[in-house]
């Protein structure tokens, strides 16, 4: 039976939830996500997430996602998947490029009073420095973990919610 536009965006949303919850690598996700939108029939969107826990014939409508607050996991798009993995990029390569920035000052101010512009010393700090982020950034990628950590974060703030919460409605004595 051929499968309607209905049917492939509830596919792509499964397979966004497990990509969450990390049972899809980046990777796999987005070559299920085309495979997604390139189906014709039930079946080639059924194959797509026989491997998932839960997965029933594509047809069936899905529960909606419920918002974080609500104790579910909201379903980002790729426009927040993007974002997430620029936040952890950032976060990966903030100090060392703050490091960058303050040698080099240090290093421009230190040559303007001799007025040659010549061993660049910073780079003895830099260099190697930025090829263990370099090794740590292409790993994470590689992992996924900028959509692991933006999980983690999720988590902890829905606990501290949770905290404030109870804290709010215990009587006062």
């Amino acid at each position: 039976m051929r499968a309607a536009d209905a049917d492939r965006e509830a596919t792509a949303e499964r397979l966004r939830a497990a990509l969450n919850e990390g049972r899809l690598d980046l990777h796999e996700y987005d070559d299920r996500l085309r495979r997604a939108y390139g189906s014709k029939t039930y079946g080639e969107l059924d194959e797509l997430l026989t491997d998932l826990p839960g997965a029933g014939p594509a047809g069936r409508p899905l529960p909606a996602p419920r918002a974080a607050g609500e104790g579910g996991v909201a379903v980002p798009g790729p426009e927040a998947v993007s974002g997430v993995r620029s936040a952890w990029l950032l976060g990966v390569w903030g100090p060392w490029l703050k490091v960058a920035l303050i040698l080099t000052a240090i290093w421009f101010v230190s040559r303007l009073g001799e007025g040659e512009f010549d061993d660049y010393w910073p780079i003895w700090v830099l260099g190697p420095w930025g090829a263990v982020v370099l090794y740590r950034t292409a790993q994470g990628l590689a992992t996924g973990a900028p959509e692991k950590d933006a999980e983690r974060r999720r988590r902890k703030r829905a606990e501290r919610e949770a905290r404030r919460r109870a804290k709010r409605e215990l009587p006062e004595t």
